[in-house]
């Protein structure tokens, strides 16, 4: 697959600097039912999946199973263009906290997309275990958990990994390295995204979308 331009710019203007990721929000407490009549009302559907599933485009994120805490915090990063989409920008000014509330419990309710569970190369699996301290790159594991599902605990609030978007998850290691995505704890994905090669950050991407 042939993979985008990471130079191609999300948006107007200069790319934000690096800034320090901000505490979790407390655990949101939203209505999944009503949540999925909102998320067809406030058209996340169209470009997320009906259920959250994606929609096989490199630009959208698969949210079924995602956290409801990073997707709030995720939205409240474009409404305050620390995070560069515009269509998500437009988006997230719209849509209320209550609603947005329930959007992600919908969201997070429904089942994980699962991967085709192809292993991972050598390379890829070293880095999510062990990572590479000669240049100061954790284990994947180390934030992300040993079943790549991410973690929520105070102060620390990090996705799931396991079957998202191959191309998107590439995608967004490229937004990292332009300073398109500074919402990282101490800029660690930053840094990260800067250390990998090319190779590695393919055979990361893949490794992640294919776990079952």
């Amino acid at each position: 697959m042939t993979s985008p331009a990471w130079g191609q710019a999300k948006g107007k203007g200069k790319p934000p600097a690096a800034a320090k990721a901000a505490a979790p929000v407390a655990a949101p407490k939203g209505d999944p039912v009503a949540g999925a009549e909102k998320a067809d009302a406030e058209r996340c559907v169209e470009c997320h999946g009906t259920h959250g599933q994606g929609t096989h485009e490199a630009r959208f994120a698969r949210l079924a199973a995602q956290h409801p805490e990073y997707i709030i915090r995720q939205v409240g990063q474009f409404r305050t263009a620390a995070r560069k989409n515009d269509a998500m920008a437009i988006a997230a000014r719209a849509v209320s906290d209550e609603d947005l509330r329930d959007i992600a419990a919908f969201f997070a309710s429904q089942p994980r997309f699962k991967g085709d569970g192809k292993p991972g190369t050598p390379a890829a699996v070293k880095l999510v275990t062990q990572g590479d301290a000669a240049r100061g790159i954790p284990a994947c594991v180390a934030c992300h958990g040993a079943d790549s599902r991410g973690q929520v605990q105070p102060g620390l609030l990090v996705p799931s990994l396991a079957g998202q978007e191959y191309q998107y998850l590439f995608n967004q290691f490229g937004e990292w390295r332009n300073g398109w995505r500074p919402d990282s704890p101490d800029g660690t994905m930053v840094r990260i995204a800067k250390a990998l090669t090319e190779a590695e950050i393919t055979e990361l991407s893949q490794y992640f979308a294919s776990l079952p």
